[in-house]
């Protein structure tokens, strides 16, 4: 099955020339065996804009990037989307949302999720009559 993003309002935004299609926070999330890894791509954001927050199991990530125009320039092109940008996912009960962390390097922000001790994987002894006479 092919998963995709589907904006329904992408062909206003194009219509109105404000084409927001890449608009939103990109993210990538890799599944380790002990935690998740999130990286979102925020070049050229001031760290000081990056806000990460976790509440009521909604994980969401919003940065800003302000206007960088003086009063004598005027963009006749522009590509860069300006303003607030905010990503919301909701976690599951098996990650220990008590230990997430975040950095960010290189325009990257790293969210580490690790997963509860209950949702780790383990290994199930099967039992079997013999076996519980051998141990009792």
């Amino acid at each position: 099955m092919l998963l995709t993003s589907f904006d329904p309002f992408a062909e206003v935004y194009r219509a109105l020339g404000t084409d927001r299609s890449y608009a939103g926070v990109r993210m990538d999330a890799i599944r380790r065996d002990e935690e998740i890894e999130l990286r979102f791509d925020l070049p050229g954001i001031d760290t000081e804009s990056i806000d990460v927050t976790v509440d009521r199991g909604v994980l969401t990530v919003s940065a800003r990037r302000s206007e960088e125009y003086t009063e004598n320039e005027k963009p006749f092109v522009r590509e860069r989307v300006m303003g607030t940008f905010t990503r919301r996912l909701r976690l599951s009960d098996s990650v220990d949302a008590e230990k997430i962390a975040a950095s960010y390097d290189g325009g990257v922000l790293t969210v580490r999720v690790p997963l509860a001790e209950r949702a780790l994987p383990r290994k199930i002894e099967i039992t079997t009559p013999e076996r519980a006479a051998v141990t009792a």
